[in-house]
């Protein structure tokens, strides 16, 4: 007859035997007081790599670019307005196609809560992120909304009718659906990282073995300034 013997776990081994990184594929039995120097340079360089290094080398011009291929690539940005009694509430919004000179556009529906919250209170911020390059993108600035229909026409598209559903008469999803709105957002400050992919691998590699920082990307900031410098590129 069979004993069932349960696997044991690594939490029940005893403190002085430990599991080296996934580099290596056996145990190790360290002497009392031992140090695992390759568990603490891992420990040590994920630390360091949660700070990207920050560059102040990069034009105006370059960043506004990395700015909007950023963007570009990351259809849906989390909105976040302020409610009437001080809350804050975000959710997913799908960037409309840009125009050139201008800034970030919305579509929404104009009987849906958060246009109150943007007349109360205009000021709002976006973020995106990228899942898999850890790349992300924050901009804060001053949201507006319009209704009007040659800006409307010249955003819409096919796909809004799915968000709007077909209620009847003028109110079918077209361009001439009067629940229709833009949320304007003017940029006023962005910050960014754009991750060095050419680079990646080598750096998360490197850190195991040196506990040197891993390079993960450059971080950008723009300023109204330079914001006002540049035009956002039409698709």
């Amino acid at each position: 007859m069979s004993v069932f013997r349960p696997r044991r776990l690594i939490h029940d081994l005893p403190w002085h035997i430990r599991p080296i990184p996934a580099c290596h594929a056996k145990l190790t039995v360290l002497p009392p007081g031992g140090h695992d120097t390759c568990n603490s340079l891992a420990m040590s360089s994920e630390a360091h790599a949660r700070e990207p290094q920050k560059s102040e080398d990069i034009p105006t011009e370059k960043k506004l670019e990395q700015l909007y291929e950023l963007i570009d690539g990351i259809e849906i940005a989390m909105l976040t307005t302020r409610r009437p009694d001080g809350v804050l509430v975000s959710r997913p919004m799908a960037t409309q196609a840009r125009r050139a000179g201008t800034d970030l556009w919305f579509m929404t529906n104009v009987e849906t809560g958060k246009i109150d919250e943007l007349v109360a209170e205009p000021q709002v911020n976006l973020g995106y992120y990228k899942d898999g390059t850890r790349e992300y993108v924050s901009v804060s600035g001053l949201a507006r909304v319009t209704q009007d229909p040659a800006r409307i026409r010249e955003l819409y598209q096919t796909s809004w009718r799915l968000w709007l559903g077909d209620e009847g008469d003028d109110r079918d999803g077209s361009p001439s659906d009067p629940r229709i709105a833009l949320i304007e957002v003017e940029a006023q400050s962005a910050v960014y990282l754009k991750a060095a992919r050419a680079k990646a691998l080598f750096s998360v590699l490197k850190r195991f073995v040196t506990g040197e920082a891993a390079e993960m990307g450059v971080t950008a900031e723009l300023d109204r300034l330079d914001l006002s410098t540049g035009s956002g590129r039409a698709k």
